[in-house]
């Protein structure tokens, strides 16, 4: 299965974001945590550069915890910063501006012996579709949101917002990429819920999805489907078919398909990291089913 997607309008924004790009000190980067590096846009590094940035890892409730620990330590060998955080409800928000803080001290230090008077921090939020965007700034402005004037970059579908006097945000439409060079990419994306319903195969979503689960969690989706160890190792076809069995589809598998992605998409299996991180994961006071 193929999954491609890249509407007129993404390629505008991506001309867009590299223009805007020298207006901001720096970038945040908006992952899903789930997919710490499928949902990173190749493209981005190429635009961003050397550019200041903070990963975002959005959506840390639904993720493997251990997983979303080794993707930090991942990320800073790389030299990069990652904070987790749970947008919808505000959690770790305080973080990502400590963050951008500590990275842009010397910037700012530099500012101040010219004489120069302190002002609020300029950045660029930027990210695939459906990784949270919109809830993250809304948390940010807590509902006061207000275009800061003047400037560059107030066009439709890139706007400046002041979040009090610390930041200013310069918004991003959503940017995928013209093509998945791993298929399995694309149903990463597919699984999470960055990519339209509509434009997908379902029910190859959903052995993909099962496919990872047993794999990785397979004690999770024993536990949500009640399967037996020896139900667990079915062929795929026939573990689809038995879980639509089980919740009383018979053979319907197209709703069964849909179901099963739902409940993966929506956490009801239990956490889960679908990019596994290439780094050794923590053991220290986590605990993983």
């Amino acid at each position: 299965m193929t999954i491609q997607w890249f509407p007129g309008h993404m390629a505008k924004a991506r001309r867009e974001v590299s223009e805007k790009l020298k207006l901001v000190d720096i970038v945040f980067e908006l992952v899903d945590a789930r997919i710490p590096l499928s949902s990173r846009n190749p493209i981005l590094d190429e635009l961003i550069g050397e550019k200041p940035r903070v990963i975002i890892l959005n959506k840390s409730d639904l993720a493997d915890e251990r997983q979303t620990k080794a993707w930090v330590n991942y990320f800073k060998e790389q030299g990069i910063s990652a904070v987790p955080i749970v947008a919808q409800e505000g959690k770790g928000m305080q973080n990502v501006m400590s963050e951008a803080k500590l990275l842009l001290k010397e910037k700012f230090d530099r500012m101040r012996s010219k004489g120069i008077n302190p002002r609020a921090i300029r950045a660029m939020s930027i990210g695939i579709p459906n990784v949270g965007k919109s809830t993250l700034i809304n948390r940010f402005i807590k509902r006061n949101i207000a275009k800061t004037g003047n400037k560059p970059g107030v066009t439709k579908g890139q706007q400046w917002l002041k979040l009090g006097k610390e930041l200013e945000l310069l918004d991003t439409p959503g940017i995928l990429w013209p093509k998945f060079e791993d298929p399995e990419i694309g149903k990463k994306l597919a699984l999470t819920g960055a990519i339209k319903d509509t434009l997908l195969q379902m029910d190859d979503i959903a052995l993909f999805g099962l496919d990872v689960m047993r794999t990785y969690y397979p004690n999770q989706l024993a536990k949500r489907y009640s399967l037996t160890k020896e139900e667990l190792v079915l062929e795929l076809p026939e573990l689809l078919i038995l879980i639509s069995e089980k919740r009383g589809f018979r053979e319907d598998y197209s709703r069964a398909s849909e179901m099963i992605v739902f409940e993966i998409r929506s956490g009801r299996l239990g956490r889960y990291t679908l990019d596994q991180a290439p780094v050794t994961l923590p053991t220290e006071g986590l605990e993983n089913e």
